[in-house]
């Protein structure tokens, strides 16, 4: 029997359609991929409707440790509903879990042939031309950058870009932009989400500093994006 699955995430929403159409039967108001995706909402990665997610009677329901809220995760554990948290770090825990969720949770047969290209493709990944070391604001008004032990982070320096920030106590710090601005880096990489940068606002706060635009989905999304992430970000990183 197919389970029912409940995805709180937008980047393990699209990996389950793409692997098992038809599974999901709720996803969140953010789970924009694929494009024609056609099941309920039940609100945001913070803020689900935990009645309306009870009420679809999922036999699984797939979060993340980061995305999700443990309060809303244990109302829904309460409520009597299986719940899978993925922890997602770097680009191995990210192939690990992938794997687990669509395997063990939703009960495919064998691994997706995107997550095999996906691997695949950051196995290949060319070194060429010096480290970059960068910041990587994820929001402003405050600004914030990527922090210790991010996903972003490890696919960032697979691609020859360290960011500066790798070492601080905190995943996401708050960070005062003389600060960011004083603190030597070779480019700004600049993602559209969370926060939505674009050429016309984030660079301009970092005047004479070259600022590589990049696509949130691809350097945050863990998910089929994968297997063409280390060719989109390296056009847009150098």
């Amino acid at each position: 029997m197919r389970p029912r699955v409940v995805s709180l995430v937008p980047s393990l929403t699209e990996a389950v359609a793409v692997s098992a159409p038809g599974l999901l039967v709720g996803a969140t108001d953010w789970c924009s991929h694929p494009a024609d995706l056609d099941v309920v909402r039940i609100g945001g990665t913070k803020n689900p409707d935990v009645e309306a997610v009870v009420r679809l009677r999922p036999d699984l329901v797939i979060a993340n440790e980061e995305e999700n809220r443990e309060p809303d995760l244990a109302a829904l554990r309460q409520a009597g509903l299986t719940v899978m948290v993925t922890v997602i770090r770097d680009l191995p825990e990210a192939l690990a879990e992938l794997e687990r969720v669509l395997v063990d949770g939703c009960g495919l047969s064998g691994r997706p042939a995107w997550l095999d290209a996906a691997d695949a493709a950051w196995g290949e990944v060319p070194m060429d031309g010096p480290r970059l070391k960068a910041i990587v604001p994820i929001w402003r008004r405050p600004w914030m950058v990527l922090g210790r032990d991010t996903f972003a982070g490890d696919l960032l320096a697979r691609l020859g870009v360290d960011h500066l920030y790798a070492g601080h106590a905190e995943r996401y710090p708050r960070i005062p932009l003389d600060e960011l601005r004083a603190a030597g880096p070779d480019l700004v990489v600049l993602p559209d989400e969370p926060y939505r940068f674009t050429a016309d606002d984030g660079p301009e706060a970092f005047p004479g500093l070259p600022a590589a635009l990049v696509s949130g989905r691809h350097l945050t999304w863990y998910g089929p994006s994968l297997a063409e992430a280390p060719r989109v970000l390296r056009a847009a990183l150098r």
